[in-house]
């Protein structure tokens, strides 16, 4: 096992080299001069100061040499300085990680329970109107878009029933503190957590229905059925920890891509996190911040990746670990 955690870690430095590699020319190579955009902001058209600019944040440095200073910074995790926001990038992004993942945390934990919850129940009612119900409820889900199920959530529980808040982490002007400020943050965060968590439902009750239909037909359920097992032994234990597998892969996929892919959920619900940081980043040209969330999320994925790998052995002890 250490070993092969060994042999991991390893692999993932390197490819999280090449990423911050190739995240850092194809941002380069974005039209727009950061230079150009801060000066044209300030009032000034002066292309002294635009050169002083540039000098002072080393965009007049050539790109090896700008390459080399980002991966070394990198290397003592220092991400650089934002020079749009006049701050340090790390501590702007450690500043929005949290609400980040407190959001797509909440809305994993939903998709994935509620996942395996509604496959495995149309699963075991397969061909009966519970499943076709369910699964075209998860088509839908799947089928539309995140934006049109955030506006219409917004248009119903907030403004129409004006059950819930309607966008941003907490109330301005509220200042409530201990749990008080536990049930504002929590009525913010129903409204955009189970709108990325119904997509990624959809996803897993499909996969799930699919996968315990497959393991039903084989032999060792037959075999397990023979042996007169209750029925609910054989769901729990023979079928659904097997049909699990694909589910934990997919899972595991998704949870690091989640971090850095609420940016549409973020900017419609005014959610403070750090989708929403990467794109007002992009629209300014801040290329230090946008590459310190790119690195920040290479790194999420890539170890959620492995704990996925981890997973695998507590799910099936069969599953050898491999290199």
């Amino acid at each position: 096992m250490l070993g092969f955690l060994t042999q991991r870690i390893m692999k993932a430095i390197v490819v999280l080299l090449a990423i911050v590699v190739l995240n850092f020319f194809l941002i380069r190579l974005a039209p727009g001069d950061p230079a150009v955009v801060m000066a044209g902001e300030a009032g000034a058209s002066d292309q002294l100061f635009v050169a002083q600019l540039r000098e002072k944040f080393g965009l007049d440095q050539p790109l090896p040499v700008q390459l080399y200073r980002y991966v070394k910074g990198i290397a003592t995790f220092d991400l650089g300085f934002s020079f749009r926001q006049q701050a340090p990038v790390s501590q702007l992004i450690l500043e929005r990680l949290p609400a980040t993942l407190l959001l797509t945390g909440t809305a994993f934990a939903i998709s994935l329970l509620s996942g395996v919850l509604f496959g495995t129940l149309a699963a075991r009612r397969a061909g009966s109107w519970a499943d076709t119900a369910i699964t075209v409820l998860a088509l839908i889900f799947y089928a539309t878009p995140l934006f049109w199920v955030a506006l219409m959530a917004i248009l119903l529980f907030s403004v129409a029933m004006d059950w819930l808040p309607s966008f941003g982490y907490e109330t301005v002007g509220a200042n409530y503190t201990g749990f008080a400020h536990v049930l504002d943050v929590a009525a913010h965060l129903i409204l955009p957590a189970t709108t990325i968590g119904l997509f990624f439902m959809a996803t897993y009750t499909r996969m799930t229905r699919a996968s315990m239909l497959e393991v039903k037909r084989l032999d060792f359920v037959k075999t397990a059925r023979a042996k007169g097992l209750r029925d609910a032994v054989i769901q729990r234990r023979h079928i659904l920890r097997n049909a699990l597998l694909p589910v934990v892969t997919l899972a595991g996929l998704q949870a690091g891509t989640l971090v850095g892919g609420a940016v549409l959920t973020e900017t419609v619900f005014a959610w403070p996190g750090i989708g929403r940081l990467m794109y007002e980043a992009l629209l300014q040209r801040d290329y230090n911040l946008l590459l310190g969330v790119f690195v920040v999320c290479s790194a999420m994925v890539l170890a959620f990746n492995l704990i996925t790998d981890l997973i695998y052995r507590s799910v099936d002890p069969r599953i050898e670990v491999a290199a």
